[in-house]
């Protein structure tokens, strides 16, 4: 993945439309939260076989598109290198879920 042209594409794509203006990290964020619960919708009401047919997945693949657009837009705003953010999760999820504890538990609040 080139996460660089990504986001040139989404600047240029921003910048063409004159959209900076709407792209506050409030905007953002609840549009991002709209496109992720599209993407939920898309499975709503699925048993486990039908969440895995072609018109499911093509259907996800596009709300997956839209949630990843809004994602790197909200890290371009923030200034936040998604690779590292990622990693650095990654890190404290490790100590907080110990593979010793877990391993084959669903995750519990």
């Amino acid at each position: 993945m080139d996460l660089e042209s990504i986001k040139e594409a989404i600047q240029e794509f921003v910048d063409e439309r004159d959209w900076e203006q709407y792209h506050a990290p409030k905007n953002i964020a609840m549009a991002l939260s709209v496109e992720a619960s599209e993407l939920a919708e898309v499975f709503q009401w699925l048993d486990s076989q039908e969440s895995l047919d072609k018109a499911t997945r093509d259907a996800a693949e596009e709300e997956i598109a839209d949630v990843f657009y809004y994602l790197v837009r909200m890290c371009q705003l923030l200034d936040i290198d998604l690779e590292q953010a990622f990693h650095e999760k990654m890190k404290k999820n490790r100590i907080k879920h110990d593979v010793n504890k877990v391993k084959g538990k669903p995750i519990r609040k």
